[in-house]
């Protein structure tokens, strides 16, 4: 059985939301770290989401997606 650790550099992602949770928060850094970093708090969010806007879980689940984009935002204290 093999094992894929999250910061193996796959370009690979699924329809839930532990895929979701990591694609964002490396899209969060990313785009915290580029000219967005003026952005306010909500406005950078939704850089983030636009970014990812073809990735599955927030195509079938826009709702929840938003709800586990917050969570990671408090968890992490990426503001």
């Amino acid at each position: 059985m093999s094992f894929i650790s999250p910061d193996a550099g796959t370009d690979r992602v699924f329809d839930n939301a532990d895929s979701f949770a990591m694609v964002f928060d490396r899209t969060w850094k990313q785009l915290r770290g580029s000219n967005k970093a003026e952005l306010s708090q909500e406005e950078h969010l939704e850089a983030v989401l636009e970014a990812m806007a073809d990735h599955p879980f927030l195509i079938s689940s826009p709702d929840m997606a938003r709800q586990v984009a917050a969570f990671r935002i408090r968890l992490l204290e990426l503001a």
